[in-house]
């Protein structure tokens, strides 16, 4: 029987629609290959509309959202709009209100001829990094006290329920061992110092840990773990992190495995809806260009049929993409690839 998906999809800002286009392009070469089908209907949470209308993400958007498979997500990001505006409005927002307590970011070399880091080949940056996505600081919870005065506070809290860590820490075992490398999982935070969080961080993943002995476990701070993605990067399988310190890692994660051109992630809810996106942003100087790197949106496009069970069209994908960056382009960066962004997109589509 072929299987049919509603993805909700989501050009955003600046280059966003660009790239989206690229996957999709893809996205319909495999539907074709590997028998299924899907259908899309385009939502405008734009820059450009909340500054022509003021609207963002309401709730009747959400209702609607949670009758489709997955959502393809551009970029957000306006230069026009006040930093924070959008994000709220559109990432947290879709995020909280669909619950997509996972952050998923797989951080993979597929030419080490791009990998900035001296001597290290694809098989020593090939990881995972699992984000707690709904806790943490970015509740956006704390106040102001004596606003504008010179003894002003400003208080930030970081807010995590054992549920909510409880959950993230779960899927990273299972993942771990779903995943079937090393079977090794990190946890990656800060213990000697943010000793309430961390705290309950640390007993939660050690108790979990009794539930999975075939699960290999360890601990690491994060400015340690920055420090081991520099000098070693290979001894990682998947890392398992909270909010804030997962939003840092994964940009570094990034730049070793070749730069935010090939970097793609999912914003998962493993009974819902789930989201997938580049993670670069919205790029506005090269709106309109036809040079911006559309790789990581086609391996989003991938993550997103992985999730929906279409392994292998989601394999097919990637080793397209492994193909076209190990024997194709000149460079990862816009401008530089020695293609345009469509061309790309129209290599990865023929290789698959």
């Amino acid at each position: 029987m072929v299987k049919n998906y509603r993805i909700a999809v989501i050009g955003g800002d600046g280059t966003g629609p660009e790239v989206v286009r690229e996957g999709l392009k893809v996205l319909n070469v495999a539907a074709n290959k590997f028998n299924f089908t899907y259908e899309t209907k385009e939502f405008d949470f734009s820059g450009r509309r909340y500054l022509e209308t003021g609207k963002l993400v309401d709730e009747s958007d959400i209702a609607e959202l949670k009758n489709y498979s997955a959502i393809y997500l551009g970029a957000v990001g306006d230069p026009k709009v006040k930093p924070g505006i959008i994000e709220t409005g559109v990432l947290l927002k879709l995020r909280f209100a669909l619950d997509q307590y996972i952050n998923l970011r797989p951080v993979k070399l597929y030419n080490s001829v791009y990998c900035p880091l001296k001597d290290k080949l694809p098989e020593d940056i090939d990881f995972v990094v699992v984000r707690e996505n709904s806790e943490g600081l970015y509740k956006g919870m704390g106040e102001f006290q004596n606003k504008g005065m010179k003894d002003e506070v400003a208080i930030q809290i970081s807010h995590n329920t054992r549920k909510g860590v409880e959950r993230c820490l779960r899927y990273a075992f299972e993942f771990t061992r779903k995943r079937n490398k090393r079977k090794k999982l990190t946890l990656c935070g800060k213990t000697n110092v943010l000793t309430f969080a961390w705290d309950l961080w640390e007993r939660t993943f050690n108790e979990l840990a009794i539930e999975y002995p075939d699960v290999t476990t360890d601990y690491a701070h994060v400015d340690a773990t920055t420090m081991w993605f520099v000098k070693n990067p290979e001894w990682f399988d998947v890392i398992v992190t909270d909010n804030m310190f997962g939003d840092i890692i994964t940009d570094l994660g990034a730049m070793i495995q070749g730069g935010m051109g090939i970097a793609a992630g999912g914003n998962i809810n493993p009974q819902g809806v789930s989201m997938f996106e580049p993670i670069g942003g919205s790029a506005p100087k090269y709106t309109g260009q036809n040079v911006i790197n559309p790789l990581a949106a086609i391996c989003a496009a991938g993550m997103m049929l992985d999730t929906l069970g279409e392994v292998k069209a989601a394999k097919a994908i990637e080793d397209a993409v492994i193909k076209i960056v190990s024997t194709k382009l000149k460079s990862l960066g816009a401008g530089k690839m020695g293609y345009s962004t469509s061309q790309v997109g129209d290599l990865v589509a023929e290789n698959l």
